[in-house]
């Protein structure tokens, strides 16, 4: 096995066509050279009109350490948030402030980086020809994206200039300014019907929305397309196969775009190997339908169809989609319910486990964690933590998978996966995706798939992820709401409810001839304190018994506030009689330290007693803290007789 260069394309809605060709060009080519593929994206639009969920999104683009990467390919056009580039523009400093490597974009010119123009000349030429040559259109009209905007008097000039190549002049009027949206049809249509324009012969329009907003309209008020007007779109989106009438349409050119940012970076970083050019067969991008009046492409059409349908159960009808689990299959397996039923975080944990087999086809499914993700007193909205907890691994095969927050192992967050960057048989593509609620960062999920493998991440990806997302928020709040009744709020430390609790799982687990050890500490002169220095300070003596008590609590002890000023320590193992006195040894020593730093006008002490017995079926916890506290009784005594003035072993 060789050491595989590491490619990391940024980009926004993945389960787009645009992202979705984008990633076909990466990955053809980074198949050819046996490049890895690491993907960071969110799972909607940076202008998503949930503010909140969309800033959760967004973090995921704090999350790579570019400096890991051997180049880096940012789909700008995806990452543009109301036409305004500075958010693209902060990733760019982000990534150019951790690495040299080359850094390439792709669509929209933006800062000084190297850039792969969205050229798709071809594409709006092959469809100016169509209109012309197969169909004889002589009067055309023109319907581009805002007066302005780069892409749309680009798109404009190329249709223009082929025209005029086949002996067409376009009329002033029917060179239509718009955004790309159907409203932009739609008020075309308008136009069209009030005499405002002229009827032409066809209309070609820069992209598929706004193609689909002018025939929506149109056919409203009886003018038939394509018989009194041909319509032709840019783009090939899911929803121009699926019209009633059929749109013709044309794929772009971003998989070459992709493709290209590529090889520009190859022959950076390995300019003595050969670059294997991405050739586009236009033949097979060309989409006819209905709306120009050819017969439309009804094998595209079935595919098309197949892939949007709602199954609810696997389609073994066809090779390709024999193994595609569907939305409709997502919807029907009642993984939502089962998520959000999850009594805790591991049983939460181990229900993604077992739901994650929907996301095949897979080599493995990584769930990684914010450490702090279950504390939901901490403000975690700022991204991802130093350290990672990672909880679940599935793999293909189901071997040396787990799932578990308890027993997690944490990872820096600069290693983003563990792994990731070590050698490989066949190159993969890792989907790194936003794990949160809101704009509250919890953590991320990661899909690897070999870089072979056809299917791209879609709607049953990003729906999976939400169904995670809420089931995680929703077992975090559960287990809050546990902790609060578990813990006493002034301390942090067990309280009873927590204590009966912890001990029945360390009865549990306990060896056959493990022993019970149980620890009372009693602060002295409370009342005092309350009486002479006021409550406030009393409530400070208290933290200061619990901060001691705590640090003396070995790993696999208890510690407890049993209500007031006293606090047990709780243990089940192997352990002798000298227990009590390193106990007490070791809570004096701390004290003194403490009492030292706080510097308090009165003193802080403490009574400590302790009992130890063989863990029977018979042995009660209750039975053997009332003998603890008996001997904290006598030891007290002991301590009064002294006057507090000497700690009594």
């Amino acid at each position: 096995m060789s050491e595989r260069k590491n490619i990391c394309f940024l980009t926004a809605v993945p389960e787009s066509i645009h992202a979705n060709r984008l990633a076909s060009g990466i990955f053809e080519q980074c198949e050819k050279y046996g490049y890895n593929v690491a993907v960071f994206s969110a799972m909607i639009s940076p202008d998503f009109f949930f503010k909140e969920y969309a800033e959760g999104e967004m973090a995921i683009y704090e999350l790579p350490d570019f400096s890991r990467f051997d180049g880096i390919v940012i789909d700008v056009i995806s990452l543009v948030l109301q036409n305004r580039t500075k958010y693209v523009e902060k990733i760019c400093h982000r990534i150019k402030e951790q690495t040299d490597a080359p850094l390439v974009g792709v669509g929209i010119p933006i800062d000084d980086i190297t850039m792969v123009r969205s050229d798709n000349d071809l594409m709006f030429r092959e469809l100016c020809r169509h209109a012309v040559n197969v169909h004889g259109c002589k009067e055309i009209c023109l319907l581009t994206g805002q007066k302005g905007n780069t892409e749309a008097e680009s798109r404009l000039a190329v249709m223009l200039d082929e025209l005029a190549n086949l002996g067409l002049q376009v009329k002033d009027e029917h060179i239509i300014y718009g955004d790309f949206w159907y409203f932009s049809g739609q008020k075309l249509a308008d136009d069209i019907l009030s005499g405002k324009i002229s009827m032409p012969d066809a209309v070609i329009a820069a992209s598929d929305h706004m193609a689909l907003g002018l025939i929506e309209k149109l056919s409203a008020n009886d003018v038939r397309v394509p018989e009194d007007i041909r319509v032709l779109g840019f783009e090939a989106t899911h929803e121009a196969l699926l019209n009633k009438i059929s749109l013709t349409t044309i794929e772009s050119n971003f998989a070459k775009c992709a493709a290209d940012a590529v090889d520009i970076i190859r022959s950076k970083i390995e300019p003595d190997k050969e670059v294997i050019p991405f050739k586009p067969d236009l033949t097979h991008m060309l989409h006819l339908g209905k709306s120009c009046g050819c017969k439309p492409d009804f094998e595209k059409t079935l595919d098309m169809v197949k892939s949007s349908m709602y199954f609810v159960s696997k389609n073994y009808s066809t090779a390709l989609f024999s193994d595609n689990i569907d939305i409709g299959m997502l919807m029907e397996s009642y993984i939502p319910e089962k998520l959000t039923a999850s009594q805790t975080p591991d049983e939460c944990i181990s229900n993604l486990y077992d739901a994650a087999y929907i996301l095949a086809p897979y080599e493995n499914i990584y769930l990684c964690m914010c450490e702090d993700w279950l504390d939901m007193d901490m403000n975690c909205k700022k991204g991802y933590t130093e350290r990672i907890k990672l909880v679940m691994r599935r793999s293909k095969e189901c071997r040396s998978d787990y799932c578990s927050n308890t027993d997690a192992e944490t990872f820096s967050r600069k290693e983003m996966l563990p792994g990731m960057f070590e050698n490989s048989n066949v190159p993969y593509v890792y989907y790194f995706s936003p794990m949160h609620f809101g704009d509250n960062t919890l953590g991320y999920n990661v899909l690897q798939r070999k870089l072979t493998d056809k299917e791209k991440i879609n709607l049953v990806y990003r729906n999976w992820l939400r169904f995670a997302n809420n089931a995680l928020e929703m077992v975090r709040s559960k287990h809050h709401f546990i902790d609060m009744s578990f813990h006493d709020k002034m301390t942090g430390l067990l309280n009873r409810r927590g204590m009966y609790s912890e001990f029945e799982k360390m009865r549990r687990n306990a060896d056959p001839d493990d022993k019970l050890f149980v620890c009372v500490i009693d602060m002295d002169r409370l009342k005092y304190i309350n009486d002479t220095f006021g409550h406030q300070e009393g409530d400070v003596a208290i933290k200061v018994i619990g901060d001691v008590s705590a640090s003396i609590t070995d790993e696999h002890e208890l510690c407890v506030r049993a209500g007031g000023d006293e606090f047990y320590i709780i243990g089940v193992g192997q352990y002798d009689d000298i227990v009590l006195d390193l106990k007490k040894e070791r809570f004096y020593q701390v004290l003194k330290k403490k009492m030292a730093n706080i510097q308090r006008p009165y003193s802080v002490t403490a009574s400590i007693g302790a009992a130890l017995s063989r863990l029977t079926d018979d042995v009660r916890l209750d039975s053997l803290i009332l003998e603890a506290d008996e001997a904290m009784y006598y030891h007290k005594i002991l301590r009064k007789m002294n006057d507090h003035k000497v700690d009594i072993p």
